[in-house]
């Protein structure tokens, strides 16, 4: 059984850098055709895909996204890191992690809900 933890700041001023991770249990992150996603909701609406990273460390963005988000991982701690720089309130949202396998998004964090205000 696969479990994503995600963890970070709940508040982030504007401008500021956001910086989220997900621990990943119960799977490698390294296993392969295992894809780690990051994945948004903002108050009302719906998802929104972010970017991810594969089980080789091949990142790809969302294009609209592209020059201010960032994700790495840390294969030792088992860890997928999502960084978004330049935040605005447009950016509060609940941020989730997803373990995606044959186009598949199977296994989900409980999300965590980050607010960017001053």
């Amino acid at each position: 059984q696969v479990q994503l933890q995600e963890s970070g700041p709940g508040l982030v001023k504007p401008s500021q850098t956001l910086s989220l991770i997900c621990t990943v249990s119960g799977s490698s992150i390294t296993t392969n055709t295992y894809y780690w996603h990051w994945i948004r909701q903002p108050p009302g609406k719906g998802l929104e895909w972010m970017g991810s990273i594969s089980n080789t460390g091949v990142p790809r963005y969302s294009p609209p996204l592209l020059s201010r988000t960032s994700i790495s991982r840390d294969t030792s701690k088992s860890q997928i890191t999502l960084q978004l720089s330049s935040v605005t309130p447009e950016d509060t949202a609940v941020y989730y992690c997803s373990k995606e396998k044959a186009f598949t998004f199977d296994s989900w964090g409980q999300g965590t809900q980050v607010t960017v205000s001053s």
